[in-house]
This record gives structure tokens, sequence and C-alpha cells, in this order.
């Protein structure tokens, strides 16, 4: 059950686009909350509310250089998610390759229907061609 609970809490945290663009940031270099503000449209206090939820689900880490405290993006968290995620996407890849096949059972079905039930060719006959004697 904990790693449900850690993969809940990972779920959560990506579940908001303001956490999501700081876990961007992060993926291209170490940052501070000074340094992740500046690209954010809110507050240094607010930046790191979410900064704390991403450190409970343990998609980032925080480390302490003198009086500057860096974040920095956790990977593994987010190979969990993924891996979760790519079970579900095998199930619709085979769903989706059950359909294609049953969708051309169907169409190769009707094909012979279709051709004899009308030529597709323009009639050239006028109903004067067919007077009876």
């Amino acid at each position: 059950m904990a790693g449900t609970d850690h993969l809940s809490a990972v779920f959560s945290a990506l579940a908001d686009p303001t956490r999501r663009a700081i876990l961007a940031d992060l993926a291209e270099r170490d940052a501070t909350v000074t340094e992740l503000t500046a690209s954010l449209p809110m507050s240094m206090p607010a930046v790191s509310r979410h900064l704390k939820v991403l450190e409970r689900a343990t998609l980032i880490s925080r480390t302490r250089s003198g009086k500057w405290r860096a974040s920095h993006l956790e990977a593994a968290p987010l190979r969990e998610a993924a891996d979760w995620i790519e079970r579900y996407r095998e199930f619709w890849d085979s769903s989706l390759t059950r359909l294609d096949a049953h969708l051309a059972a169907v169409q190769a079905a009707e094909r012979p229907r279709n051709s004899t039930d009308r030529d597709p060719r323009p009639s050239t006959e006028t109903a004067s061609d067919h007077k009876e004697p």
C-alpha cells in the first residue's frame, strides 16, 4: 500500500500545471526559489509551497549551500509514474489493434455485397432504347 500512496502523491503533485512548469525548469538545471519565481507569475512564498509539495512527493530534493537552497529534479518517481502509465498504454494499443482488425473484417465483408448491389459505371441507356415492339 505504501507504493500506491507514493504513486498517488506523485500524480497529485503532477496534476498542477505550476508544479509541472517547475519540474520542466528543474529538468534543465538546479534552481533556487528566486530563480524559479522569475519564470512564474506568482510570489516566492507561493513557489515555496509548490516546492514543498514536490519535495513530499520526492519529485525534487533540496540542498543548502550557505544561505542558498537549490532544488534538484529527482527522476525516479517520474519513472515509476511512467511505468504505471505504460501498462495502460499497452492495454489501449492492444484494444486498438483488435478494433482495427474488426473494422478491416467488417469492411472486407461489405466490399463484395456493395460491388454487386449496383454498377458504379454511369448508364448510357435512355428510356427510348427500351421501346417495346
